[in-house]
């Protein structure tokens, strides 16, 4: 898919002039509509809190909206090495150009798929069933395209092991399983990772510049045109979501919403799995990584969860902390009791006990990376925090370039994927 280069800078900035542009004046429409909620994480000075400002909610919407355009836009202009592949007669798959059309349809129909179920849960607040199980059913035409195409299922084997299993091993179905749950990882991952200005937008602007620079050190290898297809998915992405991230930063004026959310996560996935980096998706998912398997007893139910898990406000010093929650210890089974017992005796989780009469009160930090790092840090600025779990993406993206280069040519001899 040789796009024009010309055509593809001038879409970029147009992509990128229009989020800028419509963003905050839509804001007041979303208002009218009561799309909006308000930002308690500020020391606001109004007498009500019926008097806090309203900030509108899922403006990922409009960057979605205007990614969904650009990319759409390029379909009559995609200029094709062997001929003009559109008009080829019904059933004929032969170039690598209309294999690639087709690709793009398939990834443009899963990112839309997504983009509605997260515009449907912020006006409807879903339930978590559903956040499961419709991201795995939006990335059905992804795997049935990518089984037609290309149906790689073989993964390599580390050197010590070769003697025994051999170079390579074939997952079959198994591994369209675990594709299947990689959409559905991303698109939620980005989502529990939330709650303080600017940090959905952060660390997806940050994962995908780390996936777009990881694209364009592989071009010249034998999956080059594979990574060409991701950044031409990638780089709308990034034009689209730096204005959102400026109106969202600190003090945000706009929300993302879980639109963006989903969005986002449903494109890292389409690209990782087009592009023939699937696994490798998963090391610029560190943070993400460390956040779910942190915050599992508390989204499995072994420990009490609130709906919402944002960091406590207070006021009179302006900076957030650590929000807690309370709960009888004669109310937790074994496992959550015994969970709270490793979080202690490790120190990932700031646990107090105390008696109220005759009952025993067991209190503990909800558990997310950000309440974590409220527990290393202390208290600080929600800006501050911000940079921070901002900051520690960006190491995290270092690990994964070394991971993927002289580690893996280590464990394997070569690159890969």
């Amino acid at each position: 898919m040789l796009l024009s280069i010309y055509w593809l800078s001038t879409s970029l900035v147009l992509g990128f002039s229009l989020s800028w542009y419509i963003i905050p004046r839509f804001k007041n429409m979303f208002i009218r509509k009561g799309i909006y909620g308000k930002d308690l994480n500020k020391n606001y000075s109004y007498t009500s809190p019926d008097n806090i400002p309203k900030v509108p909610e899922a403006q990922g919407v409009i960057t979605a909206c205007i990614f969904l355009i650009t990319t759409i836009s390029w379909i009559p202009f995609i200029a094709n090495s062997d001929g003009v592949n559109i008009n080829m007669k019904p059933g004929e798959l032969s170039s690598l150009d209309t294999i690639q059309l087709l690709q793009l349809f398939a990834a443009l129909l899963c990112i839309c798929s997504m983009t509605l179920l997260g515009f449907a849960d912020d006006i409807l607040d879903l339930k978590w069933r559903h956040k499961l199980l419709l991201p795995a059913i939006a990335s059905l035409p992804l795997l049935v395209v990518y089984s037609i195409t290309s149906n790689r299922t073989e993964v390599v084997i580390p050197l010590i092991l070769r003697p025994w299993i051999g170079s390579t091993i074939d997952l079959g179905v198994c591994y369209y399983i675990y594709m299947g749950m990689l959409a559905i990882f991303c698109t939620n991952a980005i989502n529990i990772l939330a709650g303080i200005n600017g940090i959905e937008v952060g660390q997806s602007v940050i994962i995908a510049t780390s996936i777009a620079i990881f694209n364009y050190g592989e071009l010249s290898g034998p999956l080059g045109n594979y990574h060409k297809f991701s950044l031409y998915l990638l780089l709308p992405y990034l034009a689209t979501s730096l204005p959102l991230l400026w109106y969202n930063w600190y003090p945000s004026e706009v929300f993302p919403g879980d639109t963006f959310c989903y969005f986002s996560g449903m494109t890292f996935a389409v690209v990782a799995i087009l592009g023939h980096f699937s696994k490798t998706l998963l090391l610029f998912f560190i943070p993400q990584v460390i956040n779910f398997v942190y915050s599992s007893p508390q989204l499995f139910k072994l420990l009490p969860c609130p709906r919402h898990r944002l960091p406590k406000y207070c006021d009179e010093k302006d900076n957030v902390e650590m929000r807690m929650v309370t709960v009888k210890e004669n109310e937790l089974n074994t496992i959550g009791r015994f969970i709270l017992k490793v979080l202690k005796f490790t120190g990932l989780g700031h646990i107090n006990e105390y008696k109220d009469g005759e009952d025993v009160l067991l209190e503990f930090n909800n558990m997310t990376i950000i309440n974590m790092t409220l527990k290393f840090v202390g208290p600080v600025h929600e800006r501050n925090l911000t940079c921070i779990l901002i900051c520690f993406q960006l190491c995290c993206s270092c690990i994964a370039f070394f991971i993927r280069y002289p580690l893996a040519l280590w464990f394997y001899g070569h690159n890969v994927s």
